[in-house]
Order: C-alpha cells, then sequence, then structure tokens
C-alpha cells in the first residue's frame, strides 16, 4: 500500500495523561479544602487552571509548571482570605503536583498492536510530544517506545504550528502523504491544518479544556475524527485503497 508519514502525538493519544492529572488535582482541591472549608472544589480547581493555563500559554508545557500552579493557587487564597502562609503547606502541594510526574505511565491497551500494524503496512512513525525532553523520555523508555521510533522522536516545550514545521523541514516529506496524528485540537489537529498536512483528530475521554478549541480553519488536506488510535490502521487502508482507484 501506499507509504504514508505517521506523525504521532504520545500524551492521550498513544498513552493515559490526563486522567492523572484530574485524580492529582481532585486530591489538591480536597487539601485545599481542609484549610479553606468555606471555598468549593470548583473554585479552588477554577483558579488552579486559570494559573496553570496561563503559565503554559508562556512557558510552554515544562513539568515544573504544573507543581508550581498548585503553589500559586494556595498563595493566590491564602493572601485573599488573609491566611498565613506556611512552607510546610506550600511544600506539600508542590509534592501532590510532583507526584504526578513520578507515576508508572500506562499504554492504551492495544498501543502496540496499533503500532505494529502500521510499521507492518509500511508507514514511516514520528512521535511529536510536548514537554520536557526528561520527562518525556522518561515515558517513552519506561514503555519501549524506542522500538517504534528510535531517532525519530521530537520534543518541545512549545507544541504548535512552529515547532510542527521545524519537525518537517527534518523529516523531508510530501505534505499530502503526512499525517498529524493526537487528541488536542490546539497542539496536534491546529498546526497540521495551517500548515497544510493531513490530520486525524482521536479525543481523549478526559481532555484537558486547553487542548479545546474552535477550528476555524479550511483544511487543505484530509481531516478525520476517529473514535479510537485502534480504528487508525484500517482508515489509512482504506485511504489508500481509494486514493489508488482515483
Amino acid at each position: 500500500m501506499n507509504q504514508q508519514t505517521l506523525i504521532l502525538d504520545l500524551d492521550d493519544t498513544l498513552i493515559h495523561c490526563s486522567k492523572y492529572f484530574i485524580r492529582s488535582k481532585n486530591q489538591f482541591a480536597e487539601q485545599m479544602q481542609d484549610w479553606f472549608d468555606f471555598l468549593s472544589k470548583d473554585e479552588i480547581l477554577q483558579k488552579q487552571l486559570e494559573i496553570d493555563v496561563k503559565n503554559v500559554d508562556k512557558h510552554g508545557l515544562h513539568s515544573s509548571l504544573y507543581p508550581e500552579s498548585f503553589v500559586l493557587t494556595y498563595k493566590y487564597f491564602c493572601v485573599k482570605y488573609g491566611r498565613a502562609l506556611k512552607k510546610s503547606e506550600i511544600e506539600l502541594v508542590r509534592k501532590m503536583g510532583q507526584e504526578v510526574f513520578e507515576l508508572e505511565v500506562q499504554p492504551f491497551p492495544y498501543v502496540y498492536d496499533v503500532l505494529d500494524s502500521l510499521l507492518e503496512d509500511g508507514h514511516r512513525l514520528y512521535l511529536f510530544t510536548g514537554g520536557d525532553k526528561k520527562n518525556q523520555r522518561r515515558k517513552i523508555n519506561q514503555l519501549g517506545l524506542d522500538r517504534y521510533f528510535e531517532d525519530r522522536v521530537f520534543i518541545h516545550e512549545h507544541k504548535n504550528s512552529t515547532t510542527l514545521k521545524k519537525v518537517l523541514n527534518r523529516i523531508e516529506c510530501e505534505k499530502k502523504s503526512t499525517w498529524m496524528v493526537g487528541n488536542s485540537l490546539k497542539t496536534d489537529v491546529k498546526p497540521a491544518i495551517e500548515l497544510g498536512i493531513n490530520a486525524i483528530h482521536i479525543p481523549s475521554d478526559f481532555e484537558w479544556s486547553y487542548n479545546i478549541i474552535d477550528l476555524e480553519i479550511e483544511p487543505k488536506g484530509t481531516f478525520a475524527e476517529l473514535e479510537s488510535l485502534l480504528q487508525l490502521p484500517v482508515y489509512l487502508r482504506d485511504y489508500a485503497f481509494i486514493h489508488e482507484a482515483i
């Protein structure tokens, strides 16, 4: 079949990610309510989200920003309600945020079968993931994904059109046979459409609001939405069959 160049996202596309953060945020909110029993869980989570998204927009997806958002949320409510800041409490909430980056990550159960199928079908696989190199490499190595991507791994703290363009320049691919595959409309799909390559959106069951945007760009290539990564090999086979027939 026709060989396609597939640029795959990592977090919430190949492996679980958001569910760990949701659990972490809920634990943080519960701890905050022990100190501020008049605050609702939603108030706490909304302020943490506001701070986190602002920092990510400005500084990128470095893992240090998440625990810092817990600290800044704690400090915000302490200042607002006149509660004394305590070093022990700051250390506690920072540790709560850091623990999410120390968990043993889990792949989606079908990931290896899908990647094997894509390689067997002759596709070229690349990994393009957002975050700091240390944390993302930890996950890639832990799950043995190097055997599928080898040195074709691109890690950037800012995941957008600028960094995707750098990836495309490095791999020297044809736009019409190149696909960005991921769960994020903001960091996967939108950059792909802006750069004129094909895009496949695979929504996550647990989506970070940062990733949710309205797409107001007309795709020049093919844009598809699949329910699961499991559908990707068959979708590409059908795509190749149709285009060969044409």
